[in-house]
């Protein structure tokens, strides 16, 4: 696990919705989901797709984590990751939580 380098991405589906994955091997990851590679795949349906983001990491636990994590995400905050980065995406936690406050 040390050397091998790990991809986390975010495609964006036809329908304009954010997929995010791990992998090894970005290009081989891209064609497969593009070519439709497995009929039960979130994004099988959703075709054509654009890679719109993608992370490098060289542990496998972390990479896997950030995979999750991202996964658990609102589409507000992917995107927000997508456009700005990190720093968009803890304005977009920020506004959320005023918004929260302000409706209690």
């Amino acid at each position: 696990m040390g050397d091998r380098e790990y991809f986390v991405d975010i495609l964006r589906c036809s329908d304009h919705s954010p997929y995010a994955g791990l992998t090894t091997d970005l290009e081989i990851r891209l064609a497969e989901h593009k070519q439709g590679a497995d009929p039960r795949s979130y994004t099988y349906r959703r075709r054509p797709l654009e890679l719109i983001w993608s992370a490098s990491l060289r542990n496998h636990d972390e990479a896997f984590a950030l995979e999750r994590q991202i996964k658990g995400w609102s589409r507000a905050k992917k995107m927000a990751l997508i456009e700005g980065g990190v720093d968009s995406v803890h304005e977009v936690v920020r506004r959320k939580r005023l918004t929260r406050r302000h409706s209690n």
